[in-house]
């Protein structure tokens, strides 16, 4: 069985940091593209990030780009989405994502 499990998120103030991680469990987590999607009540869920299978490719969205930073953690089969000078509207439930699989989503909120 195919799973992905989340852990990390949480409060922070604007211009903290959180780390997010996403665990694999059931198969190879370096052999797949790895995504990460947040959602807002009442509105899509929006793409954030996407990880190469080697994890030498990392694209992001604009409204994230320098801020956020995806990595592999293969000895561990992990993908970690590191979130730096967090703003208000990050404030999200976020998901990672490979093929058909999802995690079940992680509540990050920026307040102050």
């Amino acid at each position: 069985e195919v799973q992905l499990v989340q852990s990390g998120g949480g409060l922070v103030q604007p211009g903290g940091s959180l780390r997010l991680s996403c665990a694999a469990a059931g198969f190879t987590f370096r052999e797949s593209a790895t995504k990460w999607y947040r959602q807002v009540p009442g509105k899509e869920r929006e793409w954030v990030a996407s990880i190469s299978p080697g994890g030498k490719q990392t694209n992001y969205a604009n409204s994230v780009k320098g801020r956020f930073t995806l990595s592999r953690d293969n000895g561990e089969n992990t993908v970690h989405l590191q979130m730096n000078n967090l703003r208000v509207e990050d404030t999200a439930v976020y998901y990672c994502n490979t093929g058909s699989s999802w995690g079940q989503g992680t509540q990050v909120t920026v307040s102050s």
